[in-house]
């Protein structure tokens, strides 16, 4: 509870300097980002309700991150379509519909600790800190991982741990994490992850040939054991390895 207070009241602080922004730049911001608001809205629905995403929490918080801060300014008026656009050193951030999935396969409740492999422009990091203030991402290109940090600190999402590293070995003193969500397709399950994840935890990862079809899995430790389940056909750029 004191965790998830912490949380609110960074969050605040964001949407209190977002706001002030926006009394500075004047009448045009403020209408922009209305305008967002309502593009917003309209993903939730069309996108997301209209399908099969109903946990409240996690249409709570695809309601409230603001993904245009998360795109590059040439893709902004397309920051709200249903579909990846590309960001820097060659990545992708998901389609908000793929983001909501495996947000909500993760079930989470609130106060979960999660870690996420392959931060990216930091998206899919803010809508699970709109969950749990307990979110641990790693991001394996250094500029990225840079760039991810500082606009989750600017938003308001200062609870969010972000380090620069290689995603397959996890963050082993971080662990045991409740979820895991792997945002780029591997070849298998790294090993690593799922020593890592906590009795009952589940993990969401994307497996298959590298710039194929993937097909989206949903694995859970059961009394030591991990079993996993197909969830859905996709495709992610590749996770990658680092030269040993």
């Amino acid at each position: 509870m004191f965790c998830g207070g912490v949380a609110r009241r960074s969050r605040l602080a964001g949407l209190v300097v977002a706001l002030a922004g926006l009394c500075l730049a004047g009448p045009g911001a403020a209408a922009e980002q209305a305008a967002f608001s309502r593009q917003r809205e309209w993903m939730v629905e069309r996108q997301l309700q209209a399908r099969d995403i109903t946990e409240p929490a996690v249409l709570r918080a695809m309601r409230t991150v603001p993904r245009h801060e998360f795109v590059p300014p040439a893709y902004l008026r397309e920051a709200y379509a249903d579909r990846p656009l590309p960001i820097e050193e060659g990545q992708t951030i998901s389609q908000p519909y793929i983001v909501a999935l495996m947000t909500q396969l993760l079930a989470l409740r609130g106060g979960e600790k999660v870690l996420e492999v392959g931060t990216g422009s930091g998206y899919q990091a803010a809508v699970l800190a709109e969950i749990t203030p307990h979110v641990y991402t790693i991001e394996i290109l250094p500029g990225l991982a840079a760039s991810a940090a500082a606009r989750l600190r600017r938003l308001g999402y200062t609870t969010v741990k972000v380090r620069t590293g290689d995603g397959y070995l996890g963050w082993p003193e971080a662990a045991p994490f409740e979820g895991i969500l792997v945002t780029a397709g591997a070849t298998h399950v790294p090993e690593p992850l799922i020593a890592q994840l906590a009795e009952g935890g589940r993990l969401v990862i994307p497996v298959g040939e590298t710039y194929g079809v993937q097909e989206l899995l949903l694995g859970q430790k059961k009394g030591g054991r991990f079993v996993t389940r197909p969830v859905a056909s996709v495709r992610f750029v590749p996770l990658i390895e680092p030269r040993r």
